[in-house]
């Protein structure tokens, strides 16, 4: 649903971009949480980029002029947002991941310790990744098609595709080693 651009302290703001705001907030907000935390190398920095992510999309949400899907675009603002909280920022050492844990009722510890090692693991691995191709393989990870990926970053599908393949390689090499000295 495309919209001319709607002042955002009117009632009009509150009745048509309010909802639509809290649907893609609601449905994508989880996925915007996970990307800002792959951009950042902390859960503090990942939250205040969410933030500052979510106020952007707030903002941009007006503007919304129905050229792409509503999810292409608040992706787009992310990315758009990361790349500049990071450029503002001095490089930061890597702290370890922290993850929230969902917890199942009747889980069994084993599995659940070996499950939580694993994704830490694979965390691991795509925050050592360069950031192009972290870029790239998060995105996909949260669902995005190559399509979706491109217009997001700016690049060609074929350019996502290599990167994807790419980063996936890296990712087996990093994690090779680990499961070889098991």
């Amino acid at each position: 649903m495309a919209t001319d651009t709607i002042p955002l302290n009117t009632p009009m703001a509150a009745e048509i971009v309010r909802p639509r705001f809290d649907a893609l907030i609601q449905q994508h907000g989880p996925s915007l949480h996970r990307l800002a935390g792959a951009y950042t190398n902390s859960s503090a920095d990942g939250d205040d980029l969410f933030q500052e992510t979510v106020l952007s999309i707030w903002q941009a949400l007006p503007k919304f002029r129905g050229e792409s899907s509503e999810r292409t675009f608040i992706f787009r603002i992310a990315h758009n947002r990361a790349v500049t909280y990071l450029a503002r920022r001095p490089n930061r050492p890597i702290e370890p991941v922290e993850e929230q844990i969902i917890h199942d009722p009747h889980p069994n510890p084993e599995q659940q310790l070996a499950r939580d090692q694993q994704r830490e693991r694979l965390l691991s691995a795509i925050r050592r990744l360069p950031a192009d191709y972290r870029r790239v393989i998060v995105l996909v990870l949260e669902g995005l098609n190559h399509a979706e990926v491109a217009e997001v970053l700016g690049l060609n599908v074929s350019n996502v595709a290599v990167r994807v393949n790419r980063a996936k390689q890296m990712l087996r090499e990093q994690l090779q080693p680990q499961e070889k000295a098991k």
